[in-house]
């Protein structure tokens, strides 16, 4: 794997093959090589090139739409004690509901990313939030509706 500054040598070709990867990855070479208009082995050799640079490190499965779109997301803001910081996203990576974390300006430090098939289960994340160790506050939201997301 190479460093960072490699990554920004990628042509548009590499971009919509990365776009078209996250919609499918596992969409097969000869599918990827109609749409963009190039050879398949083109295509492997591309995709190849993406992997050794680290630009793709891997593959995941796609969720279903409908079962997606009836998840409920919930925003949690996190104030906290800066010195407990690494403790509580060592606590905050142990929950499974919790998709993705962010550090965040402003009187919040975090911002934790919650998604469940049932309030009740967001209910019990929120509380076990709220009873680690250097939290200071916490501010929910619910998600009521995805107007996009790419």
């Amino acid at each position: 794997m190479t460093d960072f500054p490699l990554f920004k040598i990628m042509d548009d070709i590499d971009q919509k093959l990365i776009n078209l990867l996250k919609n499918n990855g596992r969409a097969s070479t000869t599918s990827l090589a109609k749409i963009l208009g190039l050879s398949r082995s083109t295509i492997q050799d591309r995709i190849s090139r993406l992997e050794d640079r680290g630009i793709i490190a891997g593959y995941t499965i796609l969720l279903n739409d409908n079962y997606k779109k009836n998840q409920i997301t919930a925003h949690v803001l996190i104030q906290l004690n800066p010195k407990f910081s690494p403790q509580i996203l060592q606590n905050l990576k142990k929950l499974p509901l919790i998709k993705s974390v962010y550090a965040v300006s402003g009187i919040y430090d975090m911002i934790a990313l919650v998604k469940a098939d049932t309030t009740e289960e967001i209910d019990r994340n929120l509380d076990e939030i709220g009873k680690m160790d250097g939290i200071k506050k916490t501010t929910s939201s619910i998600v009521l509706s995805t107007k996009f997301e790419r």
